[in-house]
């Protein structure tokens, strides 16, 4: 009998220790999982043209810009984990600080960080609302915002890099985009020091066009391609400008232009990027405003709104980039 419970208790024990070192092992796997598996989420939101006194044209809701913004606020501050919230440049339709200063106003109630790239309603030349000045403004209402020029770079987490380019033409009146030589030099630097982390450029003018508009092209986009071209990590370009969905992928590139949120289909972007060991995943989600009022009109204006719609594929999906050496 004394026995039989020794024997039964050794198995208990046993039995303890084996589940004991399975849930260790089990928690072990786990946390490699986690170090291996690395997530960035961010928000991408382009040519808001925030207006307090203009009217709505055929092509663009000015006078709902407000409201429109408010709402894409909402549902930005709604989801869990963003990690930066970038606007694709036009912040306002007429670049006088007074503009600038009411969207300023509506962006404070954004939860996350945010940041921005210069566009082409955002300059004014010979206008009191300089490139400095308009930087001055916002460092002043934007606690997260350092930068003093008008392209820059950040690390928002370990393995990643954001580059912000300046792709505005200002010595003459067009809408039209450049990148001047000095700032391809710096990228061309920014790029060679993250071949080990995954890029993430933002700029306004495209440089792969969504749709064909020479009025609206990168002038030199041959040159800035022939700088990224040459690296081969992941990057992901993210564009506006166009008031366009569209989504392209050249090899280790994608390119993701964000339609506009004051012109059908009033959206903007959800992005979530996993950093694996052998790839880099994008997740990227379109989340129309929730002001169906507003979108109804906004589509009436538009002749075919299929394009800046664009297809499924434009708007939700999930792209892989695989690392170098890794396919």
């Amino acid at each position: 009998m004394k026995a039989r419970k020794r024997k039964g208790l050794i198995r208990h024990i046993r039995d303890i220790t084996i589940s004991a070192f399975a849930i260790i092992g089990l928690i072990f796997c786990l946390n490699s999982f986690a170090q291996n598996v690395d997530e960035l989420k961010f928000v991408h939101i382009s040519d808001v043209h925030f207006s307090k006194v203009l009217d709505n044209t055929p092509y663009k809701m000015r006078k709902n810009s407000p409201e429109l913004f408010d709402d894409a606020i909402e549902q930005i501050n709604e989801i869990p984990g963003v990690s930066f919230v970038m606007f694709g440049g036009d912040l306002v339709d007429k670049a006088k600080e007074s503009e600038l200063a009411g969207f300023l106003e509506h962006a404070k109630n954004i939860k996350a960080p945010w940041y921005y790239t210069f566009g082409n309603h955002d300059s004014m030349l010979g206008g009191y609302l300089t490139p400095a000045r308009y930087i001055a403004t916002v460092k002043k209402s934007n606690p997260y915002f350092k930068f003093d020029n008008t392209y820059y770079s950040f690390s928002p987490k370990k393995g990643y890099k954001v580059i912000v380019l300046d792709s505005i033409i200002r010595d003459r009146l067009t809408s039209n985009g450049q990148i001047p030589k000095e700032e391809l030099e710096w990228l061309d630097k920014e790029l060679e020091a993250a071949q080990k982390q995954t890029v993430l450029i933002f700029l306004h003018v495209p440089i792969q066009e969504p749709i064909a508009a020479d009025h609206h092209k990168m002038l030199n986009a041959t040159e800035v391609m022939d700088v990224i071209g040459k690296y081969k990590n992941p990057i992901a370009i993210f564009q506006g400008h166009y008031h366009v969905s569209k989504i392209k992928q050249m090899n280790n590139i994608l390119f993701v232009s964000t339609p506009a949120l004051v012109s059908y289909p009033n959206a903007f972007r959800e992005i979530k990027v996993t950093n694996e060991d052998d790839k880099v995943v994008f997740d990227i989600k379109t989340k129309n405003s929730r002001l169906d009022n507003i979108r109804s009109q906004a589509k009436l204006f538009i002749v075919t709104p299929e394009i800046p719609e664009g297809e499924e594929s434009d708007k939700n999906g999930t792209y892989v980039i695989f690392k170098k050496n890794k396919e």
